[in-house]
């Protein structure tokens, strides 16, 4: 008897020395806040690449405005050119500059010429598209505004841009189709959108776009929409 009352007090005693130990709380505790850090590190990693690629898309619309305002075809005692050619040049460089981003598959570049027309309003005088999602311009298409003065420019209403007179404004419209990296929509509900725009730079024979021989792929902006 004695014997066994030795052993019920050491048990007793390892249970009490057990119930005062607090070495795994740590581990326990950790394991329970794992799920909340996943989350929020997957937060962080998604909003900074969304907050990455509308500064890509962004870039994007401003080098393709300022490449059409410098793109031109010198001409001897004439005024410069602009060629399919220069257009589809610098619809090349946007795609170079989107590498991972691939704009030919996954957005879709707008150019317009915004020029004065006969009576004095604002006129899509021509228009060229690049890439394969099917968005078509949110401000006009090819042609709106040939007459009348009913268009006043181009762009959303708090910043919209208009051309003057003898002179054209390169206005650019990219339109990307954001692939979050997790959380599906969460981040980015639709497309992101960008506008840029760019004054001719110099003079530039404003009667259309050329197309001499060899000829160049005209990038229609004609969409099932």
């Amino acid at each position: 008897m004695p014997r066994l009352t030795m052993l019920g007090s050491g048990m007793r005693s390892r249970l009490k020395k057990l119930a005062q130990d607090a070495s795994g709380l740590a581990v326990i505790e950790f394991a329970y806040v794992i799920p909340f850090f996943a989350v929020l590190l997957g937060v962080g990693v998604e909003l900074t690449n969304y907050s990455i690629t509308h500064t890509r898309v962004s870039q994007i619309a401003v080098s393709l405005a300022d490449n059409a305002s410098r793109a031109k075809q010198d001409v001897v005692s004439g005024i410069p050119r602009m060629r399919e050619v220069d257009v589809n040049e610098v619809f090349l460089a946007a795609q170079l500059q989107s590498a991972g981003l691939d704009i030919e598959t996954n957005g879709r570049l707008v150019l317009s010429s915004l020029e004065v027309n006969g009576d004095g309003g604002q006129w899509i005088h021509w228009q060229r598209c690049y890439g394969e999602a099917d968005y078509a311009s949110s401000y006009g298409a090819e042609g709106d505004g040939d007459t009348g003065t009913s268009m006043t420019g181009m762009g959303p209403s708090d910043r919209k841009v208009a051309a003057e007179e003898g002179y054209a404004i390169m206005f650019v419209e990219v339109v990307y189709d954001y692939d979050p990296v997790m959380f599906g929509s969460y981040f980015g509900d639709g497309p992101i959108r960008k506008t840029a725009a760019m004054y001719v730079r110099d003079q530039r024979d404003l009667s259309g776009i050329y197309n001499p021989s060899p000829a160049g792929d005209i990038q229609s902006c004609v969409t099932s929409q």
